[in-house]
């Protein structure tokens, strides 16, 4: 055996991590569900205006992006796009959700919305904090 440096994997080699992973976390936890979702604002002529990008794993839904042009950004499409996800999770049964952000992007927005922070990472980017949100609707 050998290890091998660190360096960008293979295909074939992130494929046998991940399933490697996969089935370690199944026999504990039982068959995985996951679902990739996303809600897009397009206008009359079909270009992406905005979107969000989550997935349900492990019953929970996490947000894993939510961006609003800037002609349209204060216009509350952000608040109905995050509507929209959560509605669609909780017809699915899922009543937690979870996201990052950073100190440049949206923290009050998600405060807002009724995300609290549960933990941070100073300096993460250089010179800014991520910040880990959630929100359970129990």
């Amino acid at each position: 055996m050998q290890l091998t440096p660190p360096q960008p994997p293979q295909d074939h080699e992130f494929e046998a991590l991940r399933r490697g992973l996969n089935g370690f976390n199944e026999a504990v936890t039982g068959p995985l569900h996951r679902e990739r979702i996303a809600s897009f604002i397009k206008n009359e002529g079909g270009a992406v205006l905005g979107g969000i990008l989550g997935e349900i794993k492990w019953g929970w839904l996490h947000i894993e992006g939510l961006w609003v042009d800037d002609a349209i950004r204060q216009t509350g499409w952000g608040a109905r796009l995050l509507s929209a996800m959560e509605q669609y999770a909780q017809s699915q049964g899922i009543t937690n959700f979870h996201l990052e952000t950073t100190s440049f992007q949206a923290l009050p927005f998600y405060q807002k919305q009724g995300y609290e922070i549960f933990g941070q990472l100073p300096d993460m980017p250089p010179g800014h904090v991520s910040y880990f949100l959630k929100k359970q609707e129990r």
